[in-house]
């Protein structure tokens, strides 16, 4: 048995490789960048190695500083994790050479399934149905798109030596082929440094389905059911679920028996996933199921395959990386209960999707409720340099309904500030009817997309938890408040002028949505700001109020919501604005809040000038109500 391991990779699934092979009394070594010199992996391992500055392709993704580490760490084996080198052939033959254990396939296998036009080939050979298309030599464009039109459109472009949803065009009619064609090669040559290319029939009602294989040195393969990975953005996985809806048993033995024979024709030793894509038009058929590519890797998603094999697959892969044979026999493993899991990521689906880094101020993940497997932790930061991923959540339940309803409740607890997460875009994918029922395919997302991102309505809940943490820090309101509990609408007893609402994200708010589904928590930051959560949302609140037929003398108030630095300032002393209209904005915890005029009128006072640090609650301006 391996007695000592250094983990090539970093974040999630470093912290997840540690955590088994804490469990099997193996010595763990990280490495780490710049960027990460105080990451999670880090601290949790028994030794860590240094291996150079911030960015991966100076650090994480040079093969000869991780196994120098490793050499001087003492350490017996190299494990890769997923993505930077876990693929990589050449590298795996040096960790080889060097003397140590590869946690992995042989270097041959990753060749042979490197390729997506010579696995094709080879999967032919082994009897595994591939989808119709063009796999030759002849990559002149004037035989490219001969064959395009031979397949019949629409057809797929995709680099051979592709991945990750690049290098990949749909071309739907003849006249876009040469375009698409072009601009297909040119990112493949720049992605992967071969502008190759292939064609497949493109599937109109596109399934991902995808089989967990394992192999170990002594010619033995299992495979460990299917997931269903249809849920998809942009060619990127969002959703993942195991086994798959509408996967009969007749079919799930056809499929599962072909991705067997398609991990035997490469001698595949360890974890590894054969990917299908299914024709779903008249559901899940095992005539429409076809071959696309093997990663010979561990997945992301490879949780959901163990929640219902009960399996854990790094500790299949440490066993046979140390010459064991595979724990159990094909027959011994079968599938209980449904598991899914959501991927969690630092990014604002708001503006489409764009990543989200800065420091995790607040972080509250809903391990009480799931599986969270993650490589940060609050007072923490998402770097720019690697992939903004925050945690994978898996939830289980008896049944896929169970599944649902348990990740749903998982994900709309998540509470990350000041950090953008796609928490309340993946609650919303969860309660989508056609989900739910099951019909679902890859481009079920973006047919959806505006309705999945619309922001929500700001729900009672959420109204009076941030009113309890925020209306007696008041000073100047806490004499008007005598109701407790108050409603959309709701007039101060004390001063029936006044009205009560909320600034949240910028915005003047007063009505409020009463319905029962919406969850929400708030925490103060300081004085007269909070900071709520509904569904896995994020609002930046402070207190607001303002006279029903007059202002009050504090209405016009422009007060800083925390300590931030002023890094604009739009209006001047003495100028007119109108309600809304942008007076300055403020840089606070790494985001930018734009602070607006309440209502129609002039700024009488302005204390902000750029570039100024503020604390909380200091009285940047103050405007005065325009006579009615």
């Amino acid at each position: 048995m391996i007695r000592s391991l250094l983990i090539a990779n970093r974040g999630e699934i470093a912290c997840r490789i540690i955590r088994t092979a804490r469990r099997m009394g193996i010595r763990t070594v990280a490495v780490y960048s710049d960027a990460d010199a105080q990451a999670l992996h880090v601290r949790s391992a028994d030794a860590a190695m240094h291996i150079g500055p911030s960015p991966a392709r100076e650090s994480y993704l040079v093969g000869e500083k991780i196994i120098a580490a490793a050499k001087d760490a003492g350490v017996d084996a190299i494990h890769p994790g997923y993505g930077f080198l876990s693929e990589n052939a050449d590298f795996a033959q040096s960790v080889i050479d060097s003397g140590l254990v590869w946690v992995g396939p042989s270097p041959d296998s990753i060749r042979a399934m490197g390729l997506k036009d010579a696995a094709k080939q080879r999967m032919i050979a082994a009897g595994v149905p591939v989808t119709p298309g063009y796999l030759g030599a002849d990559q002149s464009p004037e035989r490219l798109r001969a064959e395009a039109e031979a397949v019949g459109y629409p057809v797929l472009i995709k680099a051979v030596a592709g991945g990750g949803g690049k290098g990949m065009r749909r071309v739907d009619a003849a006249q876009q082929f040469l375009e698409m064609l072009a601009s297909c090669q040119r990112e493949a040559a720049s992605s992967f440094g071969n502008a190759d290319v292939l064609i497949e029939k493109y599937v109109l009602s596109p399934r991902h389905i995808e089989v967990q294989v394992f192999g170990d040195t002594r010619g033995n393969v299992v495979h460990l059911f299917e997931r269903d990975c249809s849920l998809q953005r942009r060619h990127q996985k969002v959703i993942e679920e195991a086994p798959a809806p509408g996967m009969d048993a007749a079919t799930r033995e056809a499929i599962c028996a072909a991705a067997v024979r398609a991990a035997k024709a490469v001698d595949y030793i360890g974890a590894g996933t054969i990917e299908f894509i299914a024709d779903a038009s008249e559901g899940l058929r095992a005539d429409r199921i076809w071959f696309m590519e093997m990663n010979t890797r561990l997945q992301v998603e490879h949780p959901v395959t163990e929640e219902i094999t009960g399996v854990d697959l790094v500790e299949w892969q440490l066993r046979v990386a140390s010459g064991e044979p595979l724990p159990l026999k094909q027959e011994e493993l079968s599938i209980s209960g449904w598991a899914m899991e959501a991927r969690l990521y630092a990014e604002d689906p708001a503006r489409g999707f764009l990543p989200s880094t800065g420091p995790l101020g607040h972080l509250r993940l809903p391990v009480d409720r799931s599986r969270v497997d993650t490589g940060v932790e609050e007072e923490g930061a998402i770097s720019p340099f690697y992939d903004p991923m925050i945690a994978k959540v898996i939830a289980k339940g008896s049944d896929r309904a169970e599944a649902i309803a348990n990740l749903e409740d998982a994900v709309s607890n998540v509470e990350v500030w000041p950090v953008k997460t796609n928490a309340a875009f993946l609650a919303r994918l969860l309660q989508d009817p056609d989900f739910v029922a099951g019909n679902v395919d890859t481009g079920a997302i973006e047919r959806k997309l505006d309705d999945l991102t619309a922001p929500q309505p700001v729900s009672i809940a959420l109204f009076k938890d941030a009113m309890d943490k925020l209306v007696f820090a008041d000073s100047r309101l806490s004499s008007l408040f005598n109701d407790p509990a108050p409603i959309p609408g709701f007039r101060l007893n004390a001063d029936k002028a006044f009205q009560q609402g909320l600034y949240i994200d910028g915005h003047y708010v007063t009505h409020f949505e009463d319905n029962d589904r919406f969850s929400a928590n708030a925490y103060a930051v300081g004085g007269a700001s909070a900071i709520g959560f509904q569904d896995g949302a994020a609002y930046q609140m402070s207190l607001a109020y303002r006279g029903g037929g007059h202002h009050s003398a504090h209405d016009g108030d422009i007060l800083s919501p925390m300590p931030g630095k002023v890094i604009a300032v739009a209006v001047t002393q003495g100028q007119a604005v109108t309600k809304g209209q942008k007076l300055l904005t403020l840089e606070a915890m790494k985001m930018e809040h734009s602070l607006t005029a309440p209502f129609d009128g002039v700024v009488a006072e302005l204390n902000a000038a750029a570039g100024a640090q503020v604390q909380v609650e200091a009285l940047l301006a103050r405007i005065e109500a325009t006579a009615e």
